[in-house]
């Protein structure tokens, strides 16, 4: 797979930053191919722009967002999609509860901005 993604660390985390443009995790064997890469660069967390996230994605009844969110959690590595939801949110209830809940965790956040990011990733002291 060939994407534009960089290796940065926030705080202590290593997070691959993928960049907007490149194949989106829409499903089983793109998700394996983003965590190689991942898994390649020793990263801890991917941070992938909602606008490279496929729309079956953000439709849960697909079940891509679980298939993909599975795969992330099987190897031990976080998911962060990062940018303005508003759009998929407007769609239902469902999405909303789904985001509200995986931000309460670690395995799977939802932000706003790399600041907002950032701040998550940021030690409690």
């Amino acid at each position: 797979m060939t994407t534009t993604a960089t290796l940065v660390t926030l705080h202590t985390t290593r997070v691959l930053r993928c960049a907007p443009e490149g194949p989106a995790p829409a499903g089983e064997s793109a998700a394996l191919d983003l965590l190689g890469d991942a898994m390649g660069r020793d990263a801890e967390l991917v941070a992938v722009p909602v606008e490279r996230i496929a729309d079956e994605f953000f439709r849960l009844r697909s079940g891509v967002a679980g298939a993909v969110v599975q795969k992330f959690a099987n190897y031990r590595l976080r998911l962060a999609v990062v940018g303005d939801l508003s759009h998929h949110l407007a769609a239902g209830s469902a999405l909303r509860d789904f985001v509200y809940e995986a931000n309460r965790g670690r395995q799977l956040w939802f932000v706003a901005d790399d600041g907002e990011l950032e701040q998550r990733l940021r030690p409690t002291e």
